[in-house]
């Protein structure tokens, strides 16, 4: 077993370079990249959450910067290269991998957690009511299932057991998610969704866990056993350490030693070659759902930065803001802004935007900031900009000013 060193630095950036962060050039565009992208990332997490562009939606654009919502739509509806399903969450996922979570859709079937029996005991007539519609009906929405006005509420009726039902089939497999109207779910049959040509044959747990290792790593660059675990919840716990060991006893994983961090890595080969610097003029707006970003104590370890996200917690108790974004630059996370798209006027409001206590490479860093402050507004279909906030406060104006500039720049590009 051959275990390599390698500084924090070099971490940081064949982790940025696995989750196509590090800004460079020469990616697929249009639709195709955003497959590719999906295809490279292993999951894209989705969020209910639009105080701005939704988490799904930011995710693919910061990596796409060509990125439309419509080519996720037809990805899904049209050409069925992604579908629906869990992750560590709720998540769009290539169709190729569909076949690996045929266990958890059986397990569901089978067993579930406790409360599921129960609702099964009280409304399991339901899920075959439910299936037999939309098999006569088509595909429908949780709102087909709402009772018509002057109906007395039923068991057929009652619309929270008819969507938890939906729900269900959803997990165990008998339904996907077809598509999304407006965000709402269009479930259907399984069978008239699923490509004919994808792999359904059940996984053996060998391929399980070599299937999980090399996702995880292949998307993260490098990460902790803990966080391979963590990434999807596709293999269980051992299975993913007895997977490991065996990986990188026959040479097909390297254990990888960081700096100042105790605990050793994991990475496929060829994951230290041919590293190179980012690019210093880009600076990244990440979603607070970002694949780079979801484990909390990853970036705390790596990046350094202390995150969490405060919307679920009331006002009086939040540092930074509602829905904070983590500023990434130059290979570190330099900073964080609390965003608000107010879509009737047209503004991108930042309530806040703060930069870690130890930074001072303002000079460099300010242009980078105001250009993506101005991609970011126009992806949220703003034409303005307002900064409310600023810590330190000596750079304000500077930056307001940059970020002036380059909206007026975006805009003549526009033009032209």
């Amino acid at each position: 077993m051959t275990t390599q060193r390698i500084s924090i630095d070099r971490a940081r950036r064949i982790v940025l370079r696995a989750q196509l962060l590090d800004g460079r050039e020469g990616r697929s565009i249009g639709k195709e990249g955003v497959a590719r992208a999906i295809e490279n990332l292993g999951y894209v997490q989705i969020d209910t959450i639009a105080v701005v562009e939704r988490a799904h939606h930011h995710t693919l654009w910061t990596r796409c910067p060509d990125y439309d919502p419509g080519f996720l739509h037809e990805l899904q509806a049209s050409d069925r290269r992604v579908f629906e399903y869990w992750a560590h969450a709720i998540a769009y996922l290539p169709m190729a991998d569909y076949r690996f979570y045929l266990p958890r859709m059986e397990r569901v079937r089978k067993h579930g957690p406790k409360w599921l029996g129960e609702w099964r005991k009280r409304h399991g007539s339901l899920l075959e009511q439910v299936l037999a519609r939309i098999r006569k009906e088509g595909a429908l929405t949780s709102k087909d299932f709402e009772p018509p006005p002057g109906t007395k509420r039923g068991t057929w009726w009652d619309w929270k057991p008819a969507k938890r039902a939906l729900e269900i089939l959803f997990w165990q497999g008998d339904l996907m998610i077809a598509e999304r109207r407006n965000f709402q779910k269009v479930y259907d049959l399984t069978e008239r969704v699923l490509p004919a040509n994808v792999d359904t044959s059940k996984p053996t747990e060998e391929e399980m866990g070599r299937f999980h290792v090399h996702r995880v790593l292949r998307a993260c660059g490098l990460a902790r056993e803990r966080e391979v675990r963590n990434s999807l919840h596709v293999a269980d716990r051992a299975l993913i350490a007895r997977t490991l060991a065996a990986m990188v006893g026959a040479g097909e994983v390297m254990r990888i030693l960081v700096s100042e961090i105790d605990e050793p890595y994991y990475g496929l080969p060829g994951a230290l070659d041919g590293i190179a610097a980012p690019r210093r003029e880009r600076a990244f707006l990440l979603s607070p759902f970002d694949n780079l970003t979801i484990q909390r104590q990853r970036i705390q370890q790596l990046f350094d930065f202390d995150y969490a996200l405060e919307c679920y917690l009331p006002p009086a108790q939040r540092k930074y803001g509602y829905f904070v974004l983590p500023i990434l630059w130059d290979a570190r996370l330099i900073g964080r802004l609390d965003p608000k798209a107010d879509r009737k006027t047209n503004r991108l409001i930042v309530r806040s935007l703060r930069f870690e206590p130890d930074f001072n490479d303002f000079d460099d860093a300010l242009p980078a900031v105001a250009d993506a402050l101005s991609a970011y507004a126009r992806f949220n279909q703003c034409v303005h900009v307002e900064v409310e906030k600023i810590a330190p406060t000596g750079h304000k104006r500077r930056l307001k000013g940059l970020v002036k500039n380059a909206m007026e720049r975006r805009e003549d590009r526009e033009e032209t």
